[in-house]
């Protein structure tokens, strides 16, 4: 019988979880009515979603009504960033060359027919924000008749450089800017209480925390007014229409429940792990070394192995082993070329990235065993 594959690519989704599957099977089968119908099954459906709002928000640390259920991470960065243009009078885009596509392609769209600005953020040498030049160029566009929109994700999905969410908020308010942070990487991992933070608006997808696909949020501040990015009905208190994926949202719910209640221990053994497979790295491989800052997100660990000849089939080998892991993004992995992260970083010539992202059910077993395999395969390249 052929063995299960080592699992390491968590950064791209996670497996789903038992009770999370237990949650959502009622909203599959008993509990299937329409939460927009009047009738007794489709207000039960209708009550499955507003108490998962309830309790997502409570987790999050916000009011019910902020929050809005999504398709995922994609749907809600290009709503929130379609919305500060169209909706909330913003005129210059300040976004990372290290942002998810999501967020980059959608802010160059909507800088290309709005004719608004787009701006990038200086990086330093580890892929994390210079705030000192984000806050040069808000002191620049405070003198002009722009107002800016600030998008950078939470943690780069890539290499996990982190940002201090506190630290933009205040630049923000300061400077009188809408400021939205693709969370993906980031809700369901880390407590996070978004009034307090000063973000206007955030994305999360519930497959990143073990959670079902197709389900995300949007939060969006209560002292905004938006207007829909998707029209056809009133669904999501007219912000969202298209009939609510009601399974999906229980199961986001459900998902981030737990992952909040056992974020003290998840997040200590999953840093172990990190910590212990880079170590292991460090120990077998020469001339490895590492696109992940130390502060980073505990989840991802980015490793540059030297080039060779050979080695730019690592990823393939890997799968031939029964390993699966990605060098970058999910979202973009028919592209053969390198990473626009790694290139941003200046990295792209002289290295052969492979992240690996790890959730609370890896083992050390398997880290050792990858291990082992990638020295056989990187020995063979030498030969």
């Amino acid at each position: 019988m052929k063995s299960q594959p080592i699992y390491l690519d968590n950064a791209a989704t996670t497996p789903l979880d038992d009770e999370v599957l237990t949650a959502m099977l009622p909203f599959m089968k008993e509990t299937f009515g329409n939460p927009s119908s009047t009738y007794s099954v489709g207000r039960m459906s209708r009550m499955g979603v507003e108490a998962a709002r309830k309790k997502v928000a409570q987790l999050l640390g916000v009011t019910p009504m902020s929050i809005f259920f999504t398709s995922g991470g994609t749907e809600s960065n290009n709503t929130a960033i379609s919305s500060a243009i169209r909706d909330l009078g913003c005129t210059h885009i300040i976004t990372s060359p290290i942002e998810h596509h999501a967020v980059l392609h959608t802010a160059e769209y909507y800088s290309r027919i709005n004719r608004a600005p787009l701006s990038l953020v200086a990086l330093t040498n580890d892929g994390e924000v210079n705030y000192e030049d984000l806050e040069n160029q808000l002191k620049e566009l405070s003198f002009s008749d722009h107002k800016p929109l600030v998008s950078l994700m939470h943690a780069n999905n890539e290499i996990g450089a982190l940002l201090d969410l506190v630290r933009v908020g205040r630049l923000c308010k300061q400077y009188n800017a809408i400021f939205h942070s693709d969370c993906v990487q980031t809700v369901g991992h880390y407590p996070l209480n978004l009034l307090e933070s000063g973000v206007h608006f955030i994305s999360a997808a519930g497959h990143k925390f073990h959670g079902p696909k197709g389900i995300g949020i949007l939060y969006v501040h209560p002292d905004l007014q938006i207007q829909p990015l998707i029209y056809g009905g009133g669904q999501e208190r007219n912000v969202r229409a298209g009939t609510e994926n009601v399974y999906g949202i229980v199961g986001f719910a459900k998902a981030l429940e737990l992952a909040m209640n056992d974020y003290a221990q998840d997040s200590k053994y999953i840093t172990n792990l990190k910590v212990y497979m880079k170590q292991g790295l460090m120990k077998a491989i020469p001339g490895v070394s590492f696109n992940s800052p130390e502060n980073s997100l505990y989840t991802v660990l980015s490793v540059c192995f030297p080039k060779s000849p050979d080695s730019g089939s690592l990823l393939l080998e890997l799968d031939m082993a029964g390993v699966c892991v990605s060098g970058g993004s999910a979202c973009s992995s028919g592209d053969d070329s390198a990473s626009h992260v790694i290139k941003a970083l200046g990295k792209s010539d002289n290295c052969n990235t492979i992240r690996f992202s790890f959730s609370k059910y890896n083992t050390i077993e398997e880290i050792d065993n990858v291990i082992t395999i990638l020295q056989g395969i990187l020995q063979l390249h030498l030969v």
